[in-house]
C-alpha cells in the first residue's frame, strides 16, 4: 500500500520545497567544512557558496509562511548544521567576502591612525619651533603622540619612536608644569621627534613605493 505524504498539489510542492531546503542546508554545511579544511580553493568556495545562498534566499522567501524559523526547521529535522545556519541565516555572504570586508575595515582604521600619528608628530615639532617649551605645553603633545603610536599594530614594541617618547614623557613627568626645556633639551627633543618620524614613515607598508 502506497502512503502519500501529501493530499494535494499544494502540499506536494511544500514537501518538495522542504526537501530542497534540507539539501541546501546540508550542502552548505559540507561546503563550509571543506573550505575550513582547505579541501577547496577560496574562489571555488565563494562561487558555490554564493549559489547556495541565492537558492536559499529564494526558497526561504517562498517558505516564509510555513517555515518562519530556519533554526526551528533544522531542529525539527535533527539537522546538526551550525556552520550552514551561520552562513545562510546570520551572515548571508561567503566567508571570503566577510574576510575581505574585515581586512578593508582594518586597513581603513590603520590609515586613520597613521594620519593621526603624522599629525601628532608635526604638531609636536612645530610647537618646539614656535618656542613652546614649557612642560605643560610639551607633555600633552608627546602624550598624544605616544598614545597614537601605541594604537598602530604594525609598529613593534621596541619601535624607536615609542621608546624615545616614553623616555621624554617620563623625564617631563618629574618636572614642574611651569618648568621649561633648556635650549639644548628642546633641540634634542626636536631631533628625536624628527628621527622617530623618519623611522615611522620608513616602517609603513609600501613606504617609498
Amino acid at each position: 500500500m502506497e502512503v502519500k505524504l501529501w493530499n494535494d498539489k499544494r502540499e506536494r510542492e511544500m514537501y518538495e520545497n522542504f526537501a530542497e531546503l534540507y539539501a541546501i542546508i546540508k550542502a552548505t554545511e559540507k561546503l563550509e567544512k571543506a573550505y575550513v579544511r582547505d579541501i577547496i580553493s577560496s574562489s571555488e568556495y565563494e562561487t558555490e557558496c554564493q549559489k547556495l545562498i541565492a537558492h536559499f534566499k529564494t526558497l526561504a522567501s517562498t517558505l516564509k509562511d510555513t517555515v518562519p524559523s530556519i533554526e526551528r526547521f533544522a531542529d525539527t529535522y535533527k539537522m546538526d548544521c551550525p556552520a550552514a545556519i551561520n552562513r545562510l541565516v546570520t551572515s548571508g555572504v561567503p566567508a571570503t567576502v566577510e574576510h575581505r570586508a574585515a581586512a578593508a575595515a582594518s586597513a581603513t582604521t590603520s590609515a586613520a591612525i597613521v594620519a593621526e600619528c603624522v599629525q601628532n608628530f608635526i604638531t609636536a615639532m612645530d610647537s618646539l619651533k614656535l618656542n613652546m617649551v614649557a612642560v605643560d605645553q610639551v607633555y600633552p603633545l608627546l602624550s598624544d603622540l605616544s598614545a597614537s603610536l601605541n594604537k598602530l599594530g604594525i609598529l613593534p614594541p621596541d619601535f624607536e619612536g615609542k621608546i624615545k617618547m616614553k623616555e621624554w614623557i617620563s623625564r617631563l613627568a618629574k618636572m614642574g608644569a611651569a618648568d621649561e626645556l633648556t635650549e639644548q633639551q628642546a633641540r634634542q627633543l626636536h631631533f628625536d621627534l624628527e628621527s622617530s618620524y623618519n623611522s615611522f614613515m620608513a616602517a609603513l607598508p609600501n613606504a617609498g613605493t
